[in-house]
């Protein structure tokens, strides 16, 4: 089946690409609003861009009147946020801050989360995340609709038990990150294998110049 996307209705190319460009990671951002009322909303649109410089992108979508969502509104004001990784043991915690609450909600008390302070930004951190970065904003682009915000890292916490014992490499059995799939499912990372390059072929690269 062939889709011309210049004739596709909007929610039809939504389905579309959210069915097949999957799974997606969730970030979990949070942000403080004027009026220092904490935020927290999950995001699917979203990775890692760039190592160097340490960037992360999210894809945002105003609500249906039109109106930015309080995570997008937050971080053009402060410029700043925190992106939290999600596995099974926060989950359902993360699918309640997705409810579109009124601003003055803390979705981070209301979910049961722990906020803690973060390090170099003011928006807090989620303690029960495995993982967390504060980012600033390198870049907002505006499509429309969506919003596309480019973050910097400049701090990341990762708990613990979640690395080896050099603080190098994740550990597979511990550190399981949930991502979107489509609609309302999910998948976790508890079936991962190795699969590396044929070294009877590494020959054919190229020297690094």
């Amino acid at each position: 089946m062939d889709f011309d996307f210049a004739e596709l209705p909007e929610m039809d190319r939504y389905r579309l690409l959210t069915n097949f460009v999957g799974p997606r990671p969730i970030a979990l951002v949070t942000t403080i609003d004027e009026h220092g009322c904490n935020n927290a909303a999950p995001m699917s649109f979203f990775n890692v861009f760039s190592h160097e410089p340490p960037l992360l992108i999210l894809g945002m979508q105003t609500r249906p009147d039109g109106t930015a969502k309080d995570t997008v509104a937050n971080i053009r004001r402060s410029g700043e946020f925190v992106v939290h990784m999600v596995n099974m043991a926060i989950a359902k915690e993360m699918i309640v801050t997705g409810i579109n609450f009124p601003s003055d909600v803390d979705e981070i008390e209301f979910a049961g989360f722990t906020s803690t302070p973060s390090i170099k930004v003011a928006a807090p951190r989620i303690e029960e995340s495995p993982c967390a970065m504060e980012c600033k904003v390198s870049q907002i682009l505006d499509y429309g609709r969506r919003t596309i915000v480019i973050g910097e890292v400049v701090q990341m916490y990762v708990r613990d038990e979640c690395l080896d014992e050099r603080g190098r490499y994740v550990r597979p059995e511990v550190y399981q990150p949930i991502a979107r799939l489509h609609a309302d499912n999910y998948i976790a990372a508890d079936n991962q294998f190795v699969l590396k390059r044929p070294a009877e072929l590494l020959h054919h690269e190229r020297a690094a110049d």
